[in-house]
């Protein structure tokens, strides 16, 4: 016959002589718990650190950048422009023209980056977002503005209120052999700082914005172009805009998405954040060594009420079955309570910034958090596998043991 399940089991656990297990179990619980709840952290922060890099790059860079295949830069046809705008889901494609460039101010000079953008990067950009002096956009009253990161404004010493002195652009012409005139030899521009952007260090300390005509002629471009920017709509596929723009541009232009510029770096933060996540699932591993361990001893201990089981009708499966639960009771428990702790610290650090960067210059003002359910159910898959691997030979080794009485 049937030996009921749920009886069975009330039976191994209506003695409470054996304390030392039940501590070795409420340890594992405990345990469990604690590695469940890092973990759920751990991840959380990965995932705030990739959603604030996405943000912050986002006011930068565009949805979709349009480059040559071939050289740094091409020669303007207005019919690329009417191909782009007529492709649904874009706002706008920005004119750019971007190259390194030498700065003075006053007595101060350093090398920079200048972007030469067009109107439709003053509509369509995030970088009004993080403008955090000075007026946006670059061309107000047909007068062209610079637009300075604030690490470039830190090392020129650069004043918005000086109406006196303006930014001196350099850049080398291409000269041909026997010029010494020295002014020759390169070409300078003039305008006037409009606004400070901060965004992160590496654009802060590098970046100018200036209308695409100054740019132009500071680089003797002519009708030439280094790059378009696209600009879609919120709700418009990118992978499927960015495939329209190839074939209609074809391959003389290479189309990338705006993310594609730091897939690197993405792919860092996910190697990291994978390796954080075995890590972790290992520590609940060794703390799951603990139920291996009790759940033995529990077998040892009830040698003779498993006998008394099998007498009363129990089979091998219901005594495997029997401890393979009690292994699940302690693993999912101690599992529940650090997910809802996990979530639970997650949730109060991402309404109310708990911890804080402890940095007073850093971008945001505490730690960024983000709860993926995709975490959560990889985290529980985890922790099945590894109790059912931690209770599957004591469990096999309980059931094997009627065989053993029944030699003896």
């Amino acid at each position: 016959m049937n030996f009921p399940f749920f009886i069975a089991r009330k039976y191994f656990l209506s003695e409470k002589k054996k304390n030392f297990i039940n501590v070795i179990s409420i340890i594992s619980m405990v345990v469990v718990a604690i590695g469940t709840m890092c973990l759920i952290i751990a991840l959380s922060v990965f995932n705030g650190l990739e959603g604030l890099l996405r943000s912050m790059y986002g006011n930068f860079d565009p949805d979709i950048v349009i480059t040559p295949s071939a050289g740094k830069s091409f020669e303007y046809d207005s019919s690329y422009v009417t191909k782009i705008k007529n492709i649904e889901g874009v706002l706008g494609a920005s004119e750019v023209v971007e190259d390194n460039v030498l700065v003075q101010y006053k007595d101060a000079q350093r090398l920079v980056r200048m972007k030469g953008v067009s109107r439709d990067f003053d509509e369509h950009s995030g970088i009004r977002n993080v403008t955090v002096s000075g007026q946006f956009p670059l061309v107000r009253d047909s007068i062209g503005y610079a637009l300075v990161g604030r690490g470039v404004q830190y090392d020129l010493s650069l004043s918005l209120r000086n109406d006196f002195y303006a930014l001196q652009m350099y850049y080398p012409k291409d000269i041909g052999p026997g010029v010494v005139d020295p002014s020759r030899m390169y070409n300078s521009l003039n305008i006037m700082p409009g606004g400070i952007f901060a965004i992160e260090k590496y654009y802060d300390d590098n970046y100018i914005f200036v209308p695409v005509e100054w740019a132009r002629d500071l680089l003797s471009y002519d009708n030439r172009l280094t790059s378009f920017e696209v600009y879609l709509a919120e709700d418009a596929g990118a992978s499927e805009i960015k495939k329209e723009i190839q074939a209609s541009l074809g391959d003389a232009f290479k189309v990338q998405l705006g993310e594609e510029l730091h897939s690197d770096l993405y792919k860092v933060l996910k190697i990291e954040k994978l390796f954080v996540f075995l890590i972790m699932v290992s520590i609940i591993g060794i703390a799951s060594i603990n139920i291996f361990f009790s759940l033995t001893m529990l077998v040892i201990e009830k040698k003779k009420d498993i006998s008394i089981l099998f007498a009363q009708g129990a089979t091998p499966k219901l005594i495997r079955k029997i401890f393979l639960y009690e292994g699940c009771i302690v693993a999912f428990t101690g599992a529940s309570i650090g997910l809802v702790l996990g979530v639970g610290l997650t949730l109060l650090q991402e309404h109310f910034g708990i911890v804080g960067m402890g940095v007073d210059s850093s971008i945001v003002n505490s730690y960024p958090v983000e709860i993926v359910t995709s975490d959560v159910l990889f985290t529980v898959i985890a922790i099945i596998v590894i109790t059912l691997l931690a209770s599957i030979k004591p469990a096999i080794k309980a059931g094997n043991s009627f065989s053993t009485h029944t030699l003896q």
